[in-house]
């Protein structure tokens, strides 16, 4: 405690530590709002990190900074801010700037968006429309409300902005950082502040075990070459009693998709689903098939399935 205050204890990492509060940044971005040399400013995110008062997530070239979501550096950092005026001295300034940079940040996205929007779109129509299958996904998830909330393969970050403030913490993951970029971006949009997103391998999570009471994985499956290591994986961090919910297109045949949309599996075939949650010491439910519409030539449906890890040993051995 002596080592976090002393590091709060330094204006500009004070000054960073109130931007933190706001969501995660990057190095980059903070060099921005703060307007000081990169290699100073990387001493003083040491300093914060070492103390326990920030995490360092490396993404890519990039490395993003933010305020442990739970444990006491929070609370610590709540109650000196309490404390503070953040309408005095550099907080003032130093806020405008982070909207600036958020609104760089949302140009971004939305350019990368444009470029990959016309793929989205085609998948889209070639299936069950998307509000649907959310309600349905929804019902499936249930009303909450959970302590955390993982989803693996985030991308945009559409699941935990659908699953709003169902969560008291959640937390996306996924390999690109473009994708990153443009989930933070409509996180930010939405107003779902209690939603974090990460760069990692959604086959070995940073996340510990029996972590999580809700893990969601969302038109993954279909990219992976070995896809049973993800429902392995998100039954490592279920704690017990905790539910899976998985989305995915069902078999079909459209081989073109492979070389248009960079699909490794054409759909999940429900017996294999079944097999990999077995092997995962799961419970699953009967699959929820949504058809695509009649009129289409190349329809694919969508399958929802929700599975649950076993309160007691018990349980997996029935």
């Amino acid at each position: 405690m002596v080592e976090a205050l002393r590091a709060a204890g330094e204006p500009t990492r004070l000054r960073i530590l109130a931007l933190l509060r706001h969501g995660e940044l990057s190095v980059g971005e903070l060099v921005t709002v703060l307007g000081q040399s990169q290699p100073r400013l990387s001493h003083h995110l040491k300093a914060l990190t070492s103390a326990g008062l920030t995490e360092r997530l490396p993404e890519g070239a990039w490395v993003f900074y933010r305020i442990p979501a739970s444990g006491w550096a929070g609370t610590l950092t709540d109650h000196l801010f309490d404390l503070i005026d953040e309408a005095t001295g550099d907080f003032p300034n130093d806020l405008s700037r982070l909207d600036a940079v958020r609104q760089a940040r949302q140009a971004s996205a939305e350019t990368y968006f444009s470029s990959i929007a016309s793929d989205w779109d085609q998948i889209r129509s070639m299936h069950y429309p998307d509000e649907l299958i959310e309600a349905a996904i929804l019902r499936a998830v249930g009303p909450g409300p959970f302590r955390k909330v993982v989803d693996l393969g985030t991308g945009t970050g559409r699941m935990l902005t659908l699953l709003g403030n169902r969560a008291q913490e959640s937390e996306g993951l996924d390999m690109s950082h473009q994708m990153l970029t443009l989930a933070r971006a409509k996180l930010a949009e939405a107003g779902v502040t209690q939603a974090r997103v990460r760069q990692g391998d959604v086959t070995a999570t940073p996340f510990e075990p029996a972590s999580a009471d809700m893990v969601i994985v969302h038109q993954v499956l279909h990219y992976l070459e070995d896809p049973e290591k993800v429902v392995r994986e998100a039954s490592r961090i279920l704690s017990p009693g905790g539910t899976l919910v998985i989305v995915d297109f069902a078999q079909h045949d459209h081989e073109f998709m492979r070389e248009a949309f960079g699909h490794r599996r054409l759909g999940i075939r429900e017996d294999t689903m079944k097999l990999w949650a077995e092997q995962a010491g799961l419970h699953l439910d009967e699959a929820l098939r949504f058809e695509p519409p009649k009129d289409l030539d190349q329809g694919i449906a969508v399958l929802i399935w929700r599975a649950r890890k076993p309160q007691h040993k018990e349980e997996v051995a029935a």
